[in-house]
């Protein structure tokens, strides 16, 4: 036992002393250590371009792990530059000469650092020029500015490496006013802020110089063309006016793609008068650049070639703005194709001269003329005869220039080549009415003679003319076509048989995609199943006296419509309930139960009816009617609600003694109050609308 506790005795004597002896070993090595260790960073200092790399290296005497930072800061930063593990550094983007430290310390001691100097150079790149690319017109100037820290005062300005610049390519300013040189046509130049301290650091801006526009006549005496070179993405619209001030505008024409040439016709300007007239470009970013200030004098048309108007406007009443669309039945010498601002002047006028067999001087007759989406008029001209005698469709622009022109011999080649189902019939032609639909297509009423058996009261066989609507794509090709000869009794004949139908207004209902025909010699409006060519033809309803549908807020049958014609929609929506609106010419209106018809014991007059119809009902409510008595309009004439809510319509042939045709817009009060007239003796109004301008999309 006491040897046994000897032993253990002795061991515990053991570790107490190894203990010790590790402890002043670990002691003297960490005294060993602190003295041994060495640090250095090669170079002890470097220059080096902005953005660029430099290497540095760390030397410890016992090859410890070192820490990289920069200006203090471990690993650096965006604005003192980075160092990685490995010792490159990367410089910052700097617009001025500047100096940083870059320092390493031993992880082991972070007390032990050492420091090298870094002199960063300001390099091409630090600094920029805004805009970046620029348009200006000639002779205007732009303002560029140099993003440097040293401000304008530090920069030099060159144009085309030119300090200053020059007369030739462009002169600018120590505060970076650039004045663009007077060009005949576009040109670019290259505006290049330099660093004064730095000549090799520098940054550069393009601009795109817009020469003038060019100015000049074409064949109408009232219409200018103005072309100007502009660039990619810009879109361009000319103001004009009586004076600097301008106060009206064309609509706004894209350029081409990659820029160039665009081309515009002013028209709008009265006869005989000087007009101020500039381009204004609209740049892909927004902003806009003005043309020089142009002058361009009209020329002058014979008064005798004119049509003779008078205007005059209710005091405290406002008239709708726009223009006034005048499609006339003129005399031999008389422009029946005209447009006149609200005062009653003439702004543009066409003279068709020879359309196809028909001259100005042999009875030409202009029904209708439309202003299409692309900015040209497309017009129906027939002359005498039967409805389409000698017709020819011709659409034109603004000068009068032809686009294109489709005869009544055209149009039965086109028939006669046809593939649609009963497109293969002879017609006289086209008359009174067109839609040109979204699509490209055309719908057309066209006169169709016919010798019909069986007719009541006349001989057998009768010829006898009635109507073909015929749709025509974009090519001018016969695709459907629908006929009165397939859908309607010719024994109902209430008016001037063996003119049977004579139909003219079409409507297109978009809701539906039917046809809404006005047909004045059967006192009817029907609805056809068009659905967009594909349609049966079938006859939907017809509204009118002996129709479908019963009338409601009036008597019947003297408050229906008689004659009537230019029948259009005035709702949003065209099915359902809706409402109409056409000008009731009131001929053989059927005053009783007995078929008792005005102009025997009561005189015929016209009316100017608002219908709303219930589809579903088949009724049809008289809404709103302006009672034109005793105005008794025999032919013609049209009835438009306009976008301020007042009615506008034409009275084209009274026969009562001391009246002229007129056009009138009147308010839908009860009784209506007149805002606006028109009176043009001497000429018949086939029909007057008021339109926002000459220009599709455009409000004057």
């Amino acid at each position: 036992m006491i040897q046994r506790d000897g032993f253990r005795t002795g061991k515990t004597i053991l570790r107490i002393v190894g203990i010790a002896w590790v402890a002043a070993l670990a002691t003297t090595c960490a005294r060993a250590d602190k003295k041994i260790i060495t640090i250095a960073i090669s170079p002890q200092s470097a220059t080096v371009k902005a953005g660029q790399v430099t290497q540095f290296t760390a030397t410890t005497g016992d090859h410890s792990r070192v820490v990289w930072s920069v200006n203090g800061q471990a690993g650096g930063s965006a604005t003192a530059g980075t160092i990685d593990l490995d010792g490159n550094y990367t410089a910052p983007l700097v617009a001025v000469n500047t100096t940083v430290v870059v320092s390493i310390a031993t992880k082991r001691d972070p007390d032990t650092t050492a420091s090298a100097s870094v002199s960063i150079i300001a390099s091409p790149g630090s600094f920029s020029v805004s805009p970046q690319s620029a348009v200006v017109g000639s002779g205007q100037i732009k303002q560029f500015t140099a993003d440097f820290a040293g401000g304008p005062s530090g920069v030099v300005w060159s144009v085309d490496g030119i300090a200053g610049g020059n007369s030739t390519f462009g002169t600018i300013d120590a505060a970076g006013n650039f004045m663009a040189p007077a060009v005949t046509q576009n040109a670019t130049a290259t505006i290049t802020a330099t660093n004064k301290t730095d000549s090799s650091d520098s940054a550069s801006a393009g601009v795109t110089i817009i020469a003038p526009g060019i100015v000049a006549h074409t064949g109408n005496v009232q219409v200018a063309s103005y072309t100007i070179t502009t660039v990619a993405g810009s879109t361009l619209r000319i103001q004009f006016g009586a004076d600097a001030n301008y106060g009206l505008n064309t609509w706004q024409q894209p350029a081409p793609s990659g820029g160039g040439a665009v081309q515009i016709l002013v028209a709008g300007m009265r006869l005989n008068s000087t007009y101020h007239m500039r381009a204004v470009l609209t740049l892909a970013d927004g902003s806009e650049l003005d043309d020089v200030d142009h002058t361009f004098l009209t020329g002058d048309i014979p008064a005798t070639n004119l049509p003779s108007i008078t205007v005059s406007a209710t005091p405290g009443l406002t008239p709708q703005s726009g223009v006034e669309l005048l499609d006339l039945l003129n005399g031999p010498t008389q422009r029946g194709i005209a447009v006149t601002d609200l005062s009653g002047a003439v702004i543009w006028a066409y003279d068709p001269g020879t359309v196809g067999i028909i001259t100005s001087l042999n009875g030409i007759i202009t029904n209708p003329i439309k202003l299409l989406a692309n900015g040209h008029f497309l017009i129906n001209f027939t002359s005498g005869g039967d409805d389409g005698a000698n017709s020819v469709l011709r659409e034109i622009d603004l000068t009068g220039q032809v686009i294109w022109e489709f005869s009544a011999a055209d149009l039965n080649s086109a028939l006669a080549a046809a593939k649609c189902a009963g497109c293969n019939i002879t017609v006289t032609g086209s008359h009174h009415d067109f839609i040109a639909l979204p699509s490209g297509h055309l719908i057309l009423i066209v006169s169709q003679a016919k010798s019909v058996s069986g007719v009541v009261g006349f001989p057998d066989p009768t010829r006898v003319v009635g109507d073909v609507i015929i749709d025509l794509d974009e090519n001018h090709k016969p695709v459907w076509l629908w006929s009165t000869f397939d859908h309607l009794d010719v024994n109902r004949h209430p008016m001037s048989f063996p003119d049977w139908t004579h139909s003219n207004s079409v409507v297109y209902s978009a809701d539906d995609k039917s046809l809404i025909l006005s047909m004045r010699h059967q006192n009817w409006l029907i609805k056809i199943d068009y659905n967009d060519g594909q349609g049966t033809g079938n006859v939907l309803w017809k509204l009118g006296y002996q129709g479908d549908f019963a009338l409601q807020g009036g008597t019947e049958p003297p408050d229906w419509f008689y004659a009537q014609h230019d029948a259009n929609i005035i709702s949003p929506n065209s099915t359902g309930t809706y409402q109409m609106l056409l000008f009731d010419n009131g001929n053989d209106r059927i005053m009783n139960s007995s078929g008792l018809l005005c102009g025997i014991l009561t005189p015929c007059t016209s009316r100017v009816p608002i219908l709303q119809v219930d589809e579903s009902a088949k009724t049809a409510t008289i809404e709103w009617v302006d009672d034109l008595a005793p105005i008794f309009s025999t032919f013609g004439g049209s009835a438009r609600l306009l976008d301020n809510g007042n009615v506008e319509f034409a009275e084209c042939g009274p026969i009562n003694p001391g009246s002229v045709p007129l056009i009138r817009e009147v308010t839908r009060s009860t009784p209506p109050q007149t805002v606006w007239q028109m009176e043009i003796p001497g000429q018949n109004v086939y029909r007057g609308f008021r339109m926002p301008s000459l220009y599709p999309g455009v409000q004057w």
